[in-house]
């Protein structure tokens, strides 16, 4: 995600926990796992994203499930990457806004819309995004999909509160991301976020309901709010 200078990582505990600001973040932490994103080589990112055995652990068809009837719906897709989950909410029948602030990853996906799925030219819209805002409108759309991608977020009870705009009044956020925990898939135990951390700072952006799934998928947890 954003290019910021890493702080030195032989930085203290002590002095990394003296730099979280009042919203209680750790920017040291948001920047780490920002840089390891950026080491990457590009190509290197769609193998990671697209390799076939992401569906074993991803489990999208029961995160479809999980997501509900999206038939007419408008969902965005914050961090979209290669389109993931993108193609398959509009092949659900969902209008997919495809939002990522890597414009390889948009340019990706819109090569990948118009070679190997013309089907879904009316359905997906790619939208560039800043690095400190989601960019929606007010109440666009009635979903907002966020997958292993909330921990790359810095200032993230601020840029919530912006996405809690941008849903419809009965719409909802939903949160997959890592079990702090080690595990065979996913970052370092250091860059993941419990699902505590993150429904607490849902909570300081707005949301006032909470479901968490931590059955569905083996790595990771599915938090709900609206």
């Amino acid at each position: 995600m954003k290019n910021l200078l890493f702080i030195m990582m032989l930085l203290s505990t002590n002095l990394a926990c003296a730099q979280q600001d009042h919203h209680g973040h750790n920017h040291d932490a948001d920047n780490h796992a920002n840089h390891h994103m950026n080491q990457r080589p590009f190509e290197e990112l769609v193998a990671h994203f697209e390799d076939p055995a992401r569906d074993e652990w991803q489990k999208p068809d029961a995160v479809m499930v999980r997501l509900g009837n999206l038939k007419g719906k408008t969902v965005m897709d914050i961090g979209s990457g290669t389109g993931y989950f993108s193609f398959r909410m509009a092949k659900a029948g969902a209008r997919v806004i495809c939002a990522d602030v890597d414009e390889r990853f948009l340019d990706y996906i819109a090569q990948k819309v118009k070679e190997k799925n013309t089907w879904a030219s009316s359905q997906i819209e790619t939208r560039k995004v800043p690095f400190d805002s989601p960019a929606l409108r007010s109440k666009e759309v009635d979903m907002v999909l966020i997958v292993d991608t909330y921990h790359h977020i810095e200032n993230r009870i601020d840029y919530f509160r912006e996405v809690r705009k941008g849903l419809k009044s009965d719409g909802r956020l939903v949160v997959i991301d890592f079990f702090k925990e080690d595990a065979p898939v996913g970052p370092p135990v250091d860059m993941k976020m419990s699902e505590e951390q993150v429904t607490t700072e849902l909570r300081k952006a707005g949301f006032e309901h909470v479901e968490i799934d931590v059955e569905t998928l083996p790595y990771q947890y599915i938090i709900t709010v609206w």
